[in-house]
């Protein structure tokens, strides 16, 4: 059945050398090459924004709205002109499932983070070793590789205890925890690992931008999203 269903979207749109032949770009740095890696960053950075108190007040509501992105992209992707927009889209379908999980159900233990997260990397794999959905799935696994390294960044500095009281108060009541968290981030160890960290993003975010495939650009946006995002959490604590 899976089967059935990958062959019935193309990795793109039918070519001349074969379907799944992968198109490289006229050029480094074309418009649509920026424009995958905008639409990257912002399927990683404002979504967050959306579904984190949507998926807090209304979790059945985020879990049923997956299905209704998969079945957008798998729209798009039937056509010609708007298939690689649902290859992307495809992509996002499997993060927001993922956070719609986790922090509607699940957010009160951290280490259950990653693995729930990571909910679609089987299948990510299986498809792009079939040169399927290259777009969406290398999104994917940009978004989960910041998430990761976010994550690392969390409990190398202690910050778990903080998320775990951050998930069982109100929000008008956070503002205490927040203050406490920031203290540790502002260390000389908390900042030693943020350059680290944040190096190992723009490194890894930034050389998949000499490729030629859009599936790089994708990946490329989604990990250098993730600087962005955590830059955002950060001002919005400081704020708090």
């Amino acid at each position: 059945m899976v089967n059935h269903t990958l062959s019935s979207y193309s990795a793109s749109p039918p070519v001349p050398t074969g379907e799944n032949a992968i198109v490289p770009l006229p050029a480094i740095g074309s418009r649509q090459a920026w424009l995958f890696f905008a639409a990257a960053v912002f399927l990683v950075s404002v979504p967050v924004f959306i579904e984190a108190p949507l998926v807090r007040s209304l979790p059945s509501l985020s879990l049923a709205l997956t299905g209704g992105w998969m079945a957008l992209s798998l729209f798009l992707m039937s056509r010609p002109a708007t298939h690689r927009w649902g290859d992307l889209l495809f992509g996002f379908s499997w993060s927001w499932l993922a956070g719609s999980l986790y922090w509607g159900w699940l957010r009160w233990e951290p280490l259950l983070h990653l693995p729930v997260e990571a909910i679609a990397l089987p299948f990510a794999i299986f498809c792009i070793r079939r040169n399927w959905g290259l777009i969406g799935n290398f999104f994917y696994l940009g978004s989960l590789f910041g998430t990761v390294v976010t994550d690392i960044y969390f409990y190398v500095v202690d910050l778990i205890p903080h998320w775990r009281q951050l998930m069982q108060v109100e929000p008008a009541l956070a503002a205490p925890i927040l203050q406490n968290a920031l203290a540790q981030v502002h260390t000389s160890w908390g900042q030693l690992w943020a350059i680290v960290l944040a190096s190992v993003l723009l490194t890894v975010g930034v050389l998949p931008l000499r490729k030629l495939q859009l599936h790089f650009w994708a990946f490329g946006g989604a990990v250098l999203s993730t600087i962005l995002v955590d830059l955002l959490f950060w001002i919005a604590a400081l704020a708090a």
